[in-house]
């Protein structure tokens, strides 16, 4: 290391030959190991003025994320003075935040005789960093009552965190600050995070009449006005934007052309996502992996063979985990596990790293094949590469071990989970109801309570599920009314559909049929199906006639629908209606798909 510092500053030119400018010249190259190690060597031989080039050190020391180091620093500044002065103070307060350590970078802030706006603008941006929207806020209207102008930059930031915190009320008055105050000049900055705040906000017609109002429009507002589009499913309004950005002579950038891709993926934009990759051919950046990630992502949501998928990524010069992860990740969810997963193995055996995305995608294609061999395999891998304290990684684990059979590794894998959410008691209980334990799954939920675990939509339906494949009628019904009571979580389809079946399959047709009259929304399939496969369970051919025209109503195109009434008129003799059934499926040519098992024995698979 210090002889590789050495060979650095051998080629710098000797205007340059001052300790600041040495240390200069290392933290613009973003050698911040370097950079300390110079700082240290020049400060234990006593040639480097310590105030001048302090902000420069503390500056690479957050850089490099040297918490000790940064603490030494503080510890100099206050033994030489130098913290008196404002510039290395500032230059404090920033270290702190990008340490994440609020707490001393406050503590600075309060010791500061004198603060000038960039001490001000230092401290709200700790927080917004950190998330402390409500002290930012707090500061910033401290900022305000002691006569300061804020910065467009900085109430910039300020509108962003408001619009991922959906902080509406707060977004609307600073935009109202704005308006009445003069002294706050325009800003393309600002006016763009306007944009954005108001379709987070989902008040569209707003973030218009900001972005109309724009006097100058650069290529990161359109941006913002066609993301905002596709946010809101508006695609014509979006290629709109990008069709105007350009007639008014700004070019759409790499940035601009990704956050189009996914509108590419919707019925009737297809043709648009090969308009905007010869786009990017002519631009020069088809190349770059972040936009080769998002068109293969494109390929594969909008239906199309993974062919031109390959071919992208074949004809690809630089595969990072991002390329890896998208090209993985769609043979996933293409049902191609196989691919997937000989894909990972090839990612491996070129030495790129994978992260979480790229297991989530690896563990769905184990969970797809209901391969345990492979899922432990990469259970081992996870464990060993650091990645087990992912509660996203843990949770997708559970619910793999849980589809390949295997319910005590799903035990085990929450067990040993140092964290946990509510999609984490959410897996296990669903695991559970797979296996027909439906005792363990309440049992579980009770426990989830008592710990202080807020349930969610999802752990009710898996509740829900697992009452259904116990046949628990009474406990289900039960939760089911407790949580239609409490109004916190609003019930889908689904639930009411698990209800149905629950009751159904338990032979209460009559109760299910009330169910169906009072849900609030229109029934669905699923729902239609399992009162008719309830009918044919129990031999009322009398409500499955009834429920047979609204079951083909709701998917005509199903063929399963038609082969379940023609089990029933069948098992009843009615077979002129089974005659007519079969006729109604030849005339549409619908033919039932044929189910399959697999299974592992050894190294081979029937």
């Amino acid at each position: 290391m210090a002889l590789f510092t050495r060979r650095l500053l051998a080629t710098v030119s000797p205007t340059y030959s001052s300790p600041s400018n040495q240390i200069k010249t290392l933290l613009s190259k973003g050698l911040y190991h370097q950079t300390l190690q110079l700082f240290t060597k020049l400060h234990l031989s006593g040639h480097c003025s310590i105030s001048f080039v302090l902000p420069s050190v503390i500056k690479a020391c957050s850089s490099a994320q040297c918490h000790a180091f940064g603490t030494q620093l503080h510890c100099l500044a206050l033994k030489t003075g130098s913290h008196s002065e404002a510039v290395v103070s500032n230059s404090i307060i920033t270290m702190y935040a990008k340490f994440s350590d609020v707490e001393s970078a406050r503590q600075m802030f309060d010791t500061m005789p004198h603060r000038d706006p960039i001490t001000w603008n230092s401290m709200i941006n700790g927080y917004l960093q950190n998330g402390c929207l409500a002290e930012a806020l707090e500061a910033l209207k401290d900022v305000y009552l002691l006569g300061l102008v804020p910065k467009p930059e900085l109430l910039a930031s300020v509108v962003s965190i408001c619009g991922r915190k959906m902080s509406s009320r707060m977004g609307r008055q600073i935009h109202a600050l704005l308006v009445v105050d003069e002294r706050i000049g325009q800003s393309v900055f600002l006016s763009t995070a306007l944009v954005d705040f108001y379709f987070r906000c989902d008040d569209s017609l707003m973030a218009l009449r900001v972005f109309d109002g724009m006097q100058v429009k650069n290529e990161v507002s359109w941006t913002a006005m066609i993301s905002g589009c596709i946010a809101n499913q508006d695609y014509d309004e979006a290629f709109a934007c990008f069709r105007a950005m350009q007639a008014e002579g700004v070019c759409p950038n790499r940035v601009t052309s990704i956050a189009l891709l996914p509108a590419c993926a919707e019925p009737g934009f297809v043709k648009h996502g090969k308009e905007i990759h010869g786009y990017a051919f002519r631009h020069g950046f088809e190349s770059c992996p972040s936009f080769s990630s998002a068109l293969i992502n494109m390929c594969c949501q909008c239906g199309e063979s993974m062919h031109l998928a390959e071919l992208i990524f074949e004809g690809s010069s630089f595969r990072d985990v991002v390329l890896w992860s998208s090209i993985i990740g769609s043979y996933s969810r293409r049902g191609d596990s196989c691919k997937a997963l000989k894909l990972f193995n090839m990612m491996r055996a070129v030495e790129t790293e994978p992260n979480y995305v790229t297991l989530l995608a690896v563990i769905s294609a184990c969970t797809n094949l209901s391969s345990l061999k492979h899922g432990c395999g990469l259970h081992g891998y996870i464990f060993k590469s650091g990645f087990s304290f992912s509660i996203s990684v843990g949770n997708a684990v559970i619910n793999m071990y849980a589809k390949c059979g295997c319910l005590e590794g799903s035990r085990k894998k929450f067990l040993e989970m140092p964290n946990r959410d509510s999609v984490t008691w959410s897996s296990l209980i669903n695991a559970y109801g797979l296996h027909g334990c439906g005792e363990q799954a309440l049992q579980l939920f009770y426990e989830m309570n008592e710990r202080g675990v807020k349930p969610d939509a999802i752990t009710f339906l898996a509740v829900l599920s697992a009452c259904n494949h116990a046949g628990l009628v009474t406990e289900g019904q039960r939760i089911f009314k407790q949580v239609n009571a409490d109004c916190k979580i609003t019930l889908t389809i689904e639930h009411y559909a698990c209800l149905v079946d629950l009751l159904g399959r338990s032979g209460k047709l009559e109760d299910a049929l009330e169910i169906l009259k009072t849900m609030p929304m229109k029934p669905s399939t699923r729902v239609w199906s399992s009162l008719v496969s309830a009918c044919k369970l129990h031999g009322r051919l009398d409500i499955a006639e009834m429920l047979a025209p609204q079951l083909i109503r709701s998917e005509p195109n199903n063929a399963g629908n038609y082969t379940l009434l023609n089990m029933i008129y069948a098992e009843h003799g009615h077979w002129f209606d089974t005659e007519q059934v079969r006729e109604a499926m030849k005339l549409q040519r619908l033919k039932k798909c044929y189910g399959f098992s697999r299974i592992d024995a050894g190294d081979e698979s029937f």
